[in-house]
């Protein structure tokens, strides 16, 4: 009886490791991909089209860096499942990286965003987009319940809101969310890259 137990413990754990190789797997191909789609829109980029024109669901939107952390991540519309197995996903409905308004980048806490852990207030965030490079400073970190949505909300300045799941090392579903504020430096608003 022992033996069997140790037996599926062990089969248990084998299936859980498993599964989170794959899921790390399946990320990492999804970023790649986004990583080739970014590259190539780069060299074929036409400036007097607007951005919003012409993105669609699973469209890279922009490239998002944080220097210090030696991070970066290119950034696709949309913020459901699908998009967020390949990479940190734009929320629709909110500004455009540049914009006037609230950007907001979500992204997985275990593949992508785990290293949102170590931002810090005062930090810089680049973000990439249609050709022009944007500076956001952090204002804020903050965990808040998933039913607080105040963060998505519309805001009056140029704002990046970064939010992924609360904690970082936590097993299934977490139950809160970390989210980072940061808003556009003035002297940054729309530099040519």
């Amino acid at each position: 009886m022992l033996r069997t137990f140790c037996a599926i413990l062990i089969v248990g754990g084998l299936v859980i490791a498993g599964f989170g190789g794959y899921s790390r797997w399946v990320a990492r191909q999804g970023e790649q991909e986004a990583e080739q789609q970014w590259e190539q829109q780069l060299t074929q980029l036409k400036p007097s089209v607007p951005a919003a024109a012409r993105t669609r669901r699973g469209d890279t939107v922009a490239r998002l860096s944080i220097e210090r952390l030696d991070s970066h991540w290119v950034v696709i519309e949309g913020a459901e499942k699908e998009e967020l197995e390949r990479a940190p996903g734009h929320l629709v409905e909110t500004a455009l990286p540049g914009s006037q308004g609230n950007c907001v980048i979500a992204g997985h806490r275990d593949t992508q965003f785990r290293v949102l852990r170590n931002v810090k207030i005062g930090e810089d965030i680049t973000v990439e987009s249609g050709g022009r490079t944007f500076v956001y400073r952090v204002t804020d970190r903050k965990i808040v319940a998933p039913t607080d949505t105040r963060a998505l909300g519309a805001t009056a300045t140029a704002t990046l809101t970064l939010l992924t799941c609360y904690p970082f090392y936590y097993v299934g579903p977490a139950p809160k969310r970390f989210i980072i504020r940061a808003k556009l430096l003035p002297s940054e608003q729309g530099s040519r890259s």
